[in-house]
């Protein structure tokens, strides 16, 4: 069910023949860009603000809610998980695949990929009410003409580029997609980075934690958060195949929205792409989000598309457990973040999650140790 050639050719994709010195400008009007607190409405919150580069581009904008940020007004929270933009230029956009015969959702931006690439996602924070809130492209293109870094913008994108304003958004989310495929964001620095280059080595702890990662009766972690274990080449180590997956990740009942049991995030058969792909509404694909990379993941808690893990144990813990100690991840035992009738999307098949009650899990307590100890040398320096 996993597909690796895509991962080669989409890394391939996002190489530029583009001069390196017309990339570090536009690159560097990115970054302003990112970390401008005056672009939201009122102003106070940037991209960075929730995607903060000391947390590997991650972060919740010092909300109450660790879960979830709040909003520039702070008056309203987002309902999901904020993922990291660090190796976001790897995803591809959102298609089919097809793999034994079974056609295969991958690819896309966003937990539901919705957005097909950077450029196309940089345009939602802006105008989300959960997020930046402003009214129009045109009223972030004024704020970007009065900020400081506005004689560098019209050195990349010419001097007239304020006397079309929509142009001048548009060029702005160009400027973050630059700076987001950057290596800056996308440095490949790790442990793990350095291990495959020769250049360092594995502790009996790590190295014992990365087997289990690729035994496919034991971790199986492999399977989903995919590298090419022929390569030594980090960027076939993206540590995400892209497709999509319902593991019954646990409800988080700190969200906000959650507080409404009729409240439910069904993922992707509840995406906007349902528009152009309805066939996205069966109910196979509800519950369903989006494999993340494992980068940095040592670093970027909490964890799930609904932020319910704090901890890397727990997550790890929980993919091992989830069905031979349910009542720890359930207060009835039984899948509790979609209506009954979506209990049988959850992946029940794959190991380490095939297990039913009374069996013994496929990770003890040490091994589930070591896949942790593994997973903190993907931490990028």
């Amino acid at each position: 069910m996993r597909i690796f050639a895509i991962l080669v050719l989409s890394a391939a994709s996002c190489k530029s023949n583009a001069p390196r010195q017309s990339e570090s400008k536009i690159e560097k009007l990115g970054s302003l860009i990112f970390m401008d607190e005056s672009l939201s409405e009122p102003a106070g919150q940037a991209c960075g603000s929730c995607h903060l580069p000391g947390l590997r581009f991650t972060g919740n904008d010092r909300s109450s809610v660790i879960a979830v940020a709040n909003n520039a007004r702070l008056d309203d929270f987002g309902i999901r998980n904020v993922p990291t933009v660090s190796y976001a230029k790897f995803i591809p956009p959102f298609q089919f695949i097809v793999d034994d015969g079974e056609r295969i959702p991958m690819g896309g931006l966003f937990w539901d990929g919705r957005s097909a690439n950077l450029e196309e996602q940089a345009v939602e924070p802006f105008y989300n009410r959960r997020e930046m809130g402003n009214p129009a492209g045109d009223s972030v293109a004024k704020k970007i003409e009065a900020a400081p870094y506005a004689p560098l913008f019209k050195e990349v994108f010419g001097k007239q580029i304020f006397d079309t304003p929509d142009v001048a958004f548009k060029s702005a989310n160009k400027a973050l997609a630059a700076f987001q495929r950057s290596s800056i964001v996308n440095p490949f620095s790790s442990k793990f980075d350095q291990y495959l280059r020769g250049k360092s080595s594995l502790s009996d702890l790590e190295q014992k934690g990365f087997e289990l990662f690729k035994d496919k009766e034991k971790g199986n972690c492999l399977a989903c958060h995919v590298g090419d274990e022929n390569s030594r080449d980090p960027e076939k180590w993206l540590f995400t195949d892209f497709t999509y997956d319902n593991i019954g990740v646990p409800r988080n009942r700190l969200i906000p929205a959650n507080k409404d049991n009729a409240h439910f995030d069904l993922g992707l058969c509840a995406s906007e792409l349902t528009r152009d792909y309805p066939e996205l509404k069966d109910k196979k694909y509800c519950g369903a989000f989006r494999v993340p990379t494992l980068r940095n993941v040592a670093v970027t808690s909490p964890y799930m598309h609904n932020g319910v893990f704090i901890t890397l144990k727990d997550a790890v813990t929980f993919y091992s457990t989830r069905d031979t100690d349910s009542r720890r991840w359930y207060p009835n035992g039984i899948y509790d973040d979609a209506p009954e009738e979506y209990h049988g999307s959850v992946n029940r098949d794959e190991p380490p999650y095939d297990r039913k009650p009374g069996q013994a899990p496929r990770l003890t307590a040490d091994e589930i140790e070591a896949i942790v100890a593994f997973l903190e040398t993907l931490t990028d320096q």
